[in-house]
């Protein structure tokens, strides 16, 4: 066999030899980064249930943080309007002598009364007062909204209805807070209520002179 020809010949085998080396190499790499990528994908895997697991935790312990906070407002909240009306409530009978000028001594006739109907319709009433032919109605808002005056005298235009052993009497009303916005004065006043605040730790009449009041 011709030299040039058994040294071309050596030359390929030396070659093929070489590509079968890189083949195995290339397997192995890409074996190996098949196995990586299995990892991978094992350890994404393991992470989004951890965070689903960690998310769904979470939430639940916000959930139940938002609602303790909200029984936490809703017992605060509770308690400063009892002891709003309890504080107001002192206040009304005077303010009642005051404004009717009525002869005889004003009478507190209850605090937080509920009345229910044979109907199952319901009212609860913060404060009734008594004097001469008058009955006033007081009720006490933590904070008075616009809404709450005309809502009010809807309330007030159904007394009759769940008092009626106070029919025959004159039937006024009163809205109340620790601090009432004046333009809600006049609103209220328009309808022929009383509107009171605390002024200096005290219960009074925000109302104009020219106040004519309603009775309902």
């Amino acid at each position: 066999m011709d030299a040039v020809v058994l040294e071309r010949i050596n030359e390929l085998e030396d070659l093929m030899a070489e590509v079968l080396r890189l083949q195995a190499r290339t397997q192995l790499q890409v074996e190996q980064t098949s196995r990586e990528l299995r990892e991978f994908k094992r350890e994404m895997q393991d992470f989004k249930r951890e965070m689903r697991e960690d998310s769904r935790r979470s939430k639940e312990e916000n959930d139940k943080s938002h609602r303790q906070l909200r029984q936490e407002i809703a017992t605060i909240s509770h308690k400063m309007g009892t002891l709003a009306e309890d504080f107001i409530a002192t206040s009304i009978p005077g303010i009642l002598k005051e404004v009717v000028n009525c002869v005889d001594e004003p009478t507190m006739v209850g605090v937080r009364i509920r009345k229910r109907l044979a109907d199952g319709r319901s009212q609860e009433y913060d404060v009734l007062a008594i004097c001469g032919d008058y009955l006033l109605i007081n009720e006490t808002k933590s904070r008075l909204q616009p809404e709450d005056i005309p809502a009010f005298v809807e309330r007030l235009q159904e007394v009759r209805t769940f008092l009626p052993e106070y029919a025959e009497k004159q039937i006024i009303g009163s809205l109340s807070t620790f601090y009432v916005d004046p333009s809600l004065v006049i609103h209220g006043e328009r309808q022929g209520l009383l509107m009171l605040g605390i002024v200096d730790g005290l219960l009074e009449l925000l109302n104009t002179p020219e106040l004519q009041l309603r009775s309902y």
